[in-house]
């Protein structure tokens, strides 16, 4: 990587990305709502007692409108949790609350045991927290590796003419973020367009990518906002095996906004489900299967239960 480039994709994540630093819902729903279900931690979080994320009594409203309400969540370490809902249900307000892009109304974010009224989105990296975009956030104009490496900007602790000019501990510095983004890329079978220019690639190794440059720092918390949004069946199910092998390998906890539901159900230890800010359903992916309510905000039929009322 040449180091004038490594510089400037430094720079660019510094100042664009600090923090970076199947099946269709009917046929996914057909059965009667059974019970409610717990929503004790299932699958590799059973051996967890304290969540890794926690959420209390979250509230968000824009101009009078509710984003948000009274939102409780816990994340615990080794899950994969899933936040699903109808357009407009909250669910990407919720990911920039937890990653400090808005602050919440009410309420708070325990991330470890450590509260915050907003999370601090400069030091998200360094709390072990990495995120991707809804829309695709990377730098098109650099080549794949330099876009991966971007994700250990916030390591660099050499100054830019150092880097410029590859000087002092730059080198050093460089060698270790590049042998990083090799490992990455070779681990999401990226490295045959390692050098390729990120804008050039297609959508779905742009994707890719994405998750790439949030995993190469092996963060503790990874948030996914629609991480397989415009992919084919293909794309999709190649993608859940990544993230599933990242929870494996890296040990990271996932929390995941994902509209196929039927990826969704395969891949999720606990799904939490939103409905015009509202969380209407939280427990296990067969107990949500079954839940009228769940059926009733996907298919827009209004349930007459009290729980239900303005769904």
């Amino acid at each position: 990587m040449p180091l004038a480039s490594y510089a400037l994709g430094m720079m660019e994540a510094a100042v664009y990305a600090p923090e970076v630093f199947a099946r269709g819902l009917p046929s996914a729903l057909r059965r009667e709502q059974q019970s409610e279900g717990s929503t004790e931690p299932t699958g590799a979080a059973t051996a967890a007692a304290t969540p890794l994320l926690s959420l209390h009594g979250i509230g968000l409203s824009f101009g009078g409108v509710v984003a948000l309400a009274d939102i409780d969540l816990s994340v615990y370490p080794g899950e994969i949790r899933a936040i699903i809902g109808p357009n407009g249900a909250g669910k990407s307000s919720l990911i920039n609350v937890i990653s400090g892009v808005y602050r919440s109304d009410r309420g708070h974010v325990q991330l470890d045991g450590v509260s915050y009224a907003q999370v601090p989105t400069q030091r998200l990296a360094h709390l072990g927290v990495a995120r991707t975009f809804q829309n695709l956030a990377l730098f098109k104009g650099l080549s794949v590796l330099d876009n991966v490496a971007s994700g250990l900007a916030y390591k660099v602790r050499s100054n830019f003419a150092g880097q410029v000019l590859g000087i002092g501990r730059s080198r050093g510095e460089q060698r270790d973020s590049q042998s990083r983004a090799d490992q990455i890329l070779e681990f999401l079978d990226l490295t045959a367009v390692r050098d390729r220019l990120a804008g050039t690639l297609p959508y779905g190794l742009q994707k890719r990518v994405e998750l790439a440059r949030a995993l190469v720092a092996e963060p503790r918390l990874l948030l996914l906002d629609e991480p397989m949004a415009g992919m084919t069946a293909g794309e999709k199910s190649e993608m859940a095996d990544f993230v599933r092998a990242a929870r494996d390998r890296f040990a990271t906890t996932v929390v995941l906004i994902e509209h196929d539901v039927g990826v969704v159900m395969g891949l999720s230890d606990r799904i939490a489900v939103l409905d015009y800010g509202r969380k209407i359903a939280d427990a296990t992916p067969d107990e949500v299967r079954n839940d009228q309510r769940v059926i009733d905000a996907y298919l827009g039929v209004a349930s007459d239960n009290e729980d239900g009322a303005g769904i």
